[in-house]
């Protein structure tokens, strides 16, 4: 992992009245060049670091692979400006069955949108299988699931801006946690981390999103074959359309001691106090 903090001196205000000015911390927020088999296909900003696990997750998300197998190799290399960008280019097994027309995004995808540059509503609406989960989990695990994300957001704790996308298994414990400025690209990061690890599909695992829940989250979700997705924040009305029809379980404004269930109830039994890890 790179650096993910930049160092700058701020003036802070309390009460109406400058305090002298002291050192702080920023979330860096660098492009990253994704190119197949040579041709350029997204420029994504985002937290430098994990860069070949961030091409991976978006290349599983995109539908342009469905394996580790499916790739040859990725390779790093230094962007035109190296001190302020990079690139990734991804070797396909097949390249002969892959469409760069169809798969190049028009425009910069920027951190906070996982779906901009898309050049049509049927490369949006992609269609993926229905995840096939035999998972049951105790749902008052869920409960501590946020304190274990926050202890483990070394970033997000320096800075106070930055997401984080944790995966946990049926009893709670942290399996994996990937963070970015981008929301989308913290989660690219994670299914490449399991795509890199043979761990795909995840069908028995559990997401955790530090902030809300949008229709582009729970897509890259089901593209991983994760069956249950839980969110600090909000779900949007096509996220829990989608959630609903791909057969995940959704659980959002999750606190201490409450959550709400979207869709999927029947896959998380009653709370059993003292079960599960906090």
């Amino acid at each position: 992992m790179g650096t993910v903090t930049s160092g700058t001196t701020i003036i802070r205000y309390e009460d109406g009245q400058p305090l002298p000015p002291r050192p702080d911390e920023l979330a860096i927020e660098e492009p990253l060049e994704i190119c197949v088999e040579g041709q350029p296909v997204a420029v994504a900003m985002r937290t430098p670091g994990h860069d070949r696990e961030l091409a991976a997750g978006w290349l599983i998300s995109e539908g342009i692979i469905r394996r580790a197998d499916d790739i040859v190799e990725i390779v790093a290399r230094p962007g035109e400006d190296p001190t302020r960008g990079a690139m990734v280019d991804v070797m396909l097994r097949d390249p002969g069955g892959f469409d760069v027309a169809k798969h190049r995004r028009n425009v910069l995808t920027n951190a906070s949108c996982g779906l901009c540059g898309a050049a049509s509503i049927a490369q949006v609406l992609r269609e993926f299988p229905k995840i096939e989960s035999s998972l049951r989990i105790n749902a008052g695990i869920l409960h501590g699931l946020p304190a274990a994300l926050q202890g483990n957001q070394p970033a997000f704790q320096r800075t106070g801006g930055i997401h984080a996308c944790a995966l946990f298994d049926a009893t709670g414990a942290l399996i994996a946690l990937r963070e970015d400025v981008g929301r989308h690209n913290a989660l690219d990061k994670l299914t490449g981390w399991a795509l890199l690890e043979h761990r795909l599909p995840l069908t028995e695992s559990i997401l955790l999103l530090s902030g809300r829940v949008s229709f582009e989250m729970i897509q890259k979700a089901v593209a991983a074959g994760i069956p249950v997705v839980a969110a600090i924040g909000a779900p949007s009305s096509l996220a829990v359309e989608l959630a609903r029809g791909c057969g995940i379980s959704l659980v959002a404004f999750l606190r201490e001691h409450t959550f709400n269930v979207y869709c999927g109830a029947a896959r998380l039994g009653k709370i059993h106090h003292g079960a599960g890890r906090t």
